[in-house]
């Protein structure tokens, strides 16, 4: 069933649900994203450090499942980005998010095929910047995120953007992630003037998602201060659930060792803890929301309880929130 919520951005994309899924390396395969898509969110393949003929099968394994729209995420800084970003346009997805850089470079190409793009930002003048040059929408994502993060919390990152879009003349969707895992997320992100959400940790425990059994029940059983942020001195910090694996990682950063070689102490890591299940020393990226998450669900349970919710929540507050 449909919503009224986040009209804006269900009709730009075709989605019933103005919902996306993170498009997670190694987690964000067809089985998920098939499943939001078909569900009526958007579901998002992704192709991480991939090469393009796996992201060529996966795309054709979600349109084997489904018709209804999806994505696929390309990280810029994997060195098959430039195939993948060819292979997207090629076989006509109708959406790209991007992650870990500037996606400037391609968004003449992506729009030239008829992707809409939607970037991942962390900071108000590259979401500014990135519209200015033909993004649809962007994602603001705070720094309770899982994963590779920025330094601004959602509550205070998405307003500013939503605010700096419009008053540049540029007043394209917003989708708030980080930090959000149920219908308070979605309302709370409606009140700060985004139109959508992206959720990854809360998705990492649907049922269809391929992660180690391991790795879910690790989520689960987190609580409000399971995380932990390393990777500081690298310039590239990256959320995860602590375990003995941050713990070396954060003796090596007060240590002063050299970034290549603490890039290469977790090189890895994050396989071992989502398909492998290592949950002491491999890496498992969740956000600071795991606290909350405390059941497996479908894809689809989880998207109707979401905008149910957040419904009902609005509904309360007398708010008329589009």
């Amino acid at each position: 069933m449909k919503t009224r919520l986040g009209s804006r951005v269900t009709a730009l994309f075709g989605l019933d649900y103005p919902i996306f899924q993170g498009g997670m390396a190694w987690l964000g395969t067809a089985e998920l994203a098939g499943a939001v898509s078909a569900a009526g969110g958007l579901g998002i393949i992704g192709a991480g450090a991939a090469p393009p003929d796996w992201v060529a099968g996966e795309i054709a394994k979600v349109r084997a499942l489904t018709g209804r729209p999806f994505g696929v995420n390309v990280l810029l800084v994997s060195p098959h980005a430039p195939g993948i970003v060819e292979l997207v346009c090629r076989e006509r997805v109708p959406i790209v998010t991007t992650g870990a850089g500037n996606p400037g470079p391609y968004l003449a190409t992506l729009r030239a095929a008829g992707v809409k793009v939607v970037p991942v930002v962390s900071s108000v003048s590259l979401a500014v910047r990135l519209v200015r040059a033909g993004a649809n929408a962007v994602v603001a994502e705070g720094e309770e995120s899982g994963g590779h993060i920025g330094q601004t919390s959602t509550l205070a990152l998405v307003p500013q953007v939503v605010d700096a879009l419009a008053a540049a003349g540029t007043p394209v969707p917003v989708i708030a992630a980080g930090g959000i895992a149920d219908g308070r997320g979605l309302a709370a992100a409606l009140a700060l003037g985004a139109e959508g959400v992206q959720m990854g940790t809360r998705f990492v425990c649907a049922i269809e998602c391929i992660a180690h059994p391991a790795y879910k029940q690790a989520i689960l059983k987190a609580g409000d201060r399971a995380t932990a942020v390393t990777g500081q001195t690298t310039g590239h910090p990256v959320r995860a659930i602590r375990n003995v694996l941050t713990r070396e990682f954060e003796r090596l950063e007060a240590a002063g060792t050299p970034k290549d070689e603490i890039e290469e102490f977790g090189a890895g890591r994050f396989r071992a803890a989502a398909l492998d299940g290592d949950t002491v020393r491999g890496t498992l990226i969740a956000g600071e929301i795991s606290g909350l998450v405390r059941s497996i669900d479908s894809a689809a349970v989880i998207l109707e309880s979401t905008v149910r919710q957040a419904e009902a929540i609005l509904g309360r507050l007398g708010g008329d929130v589009k």
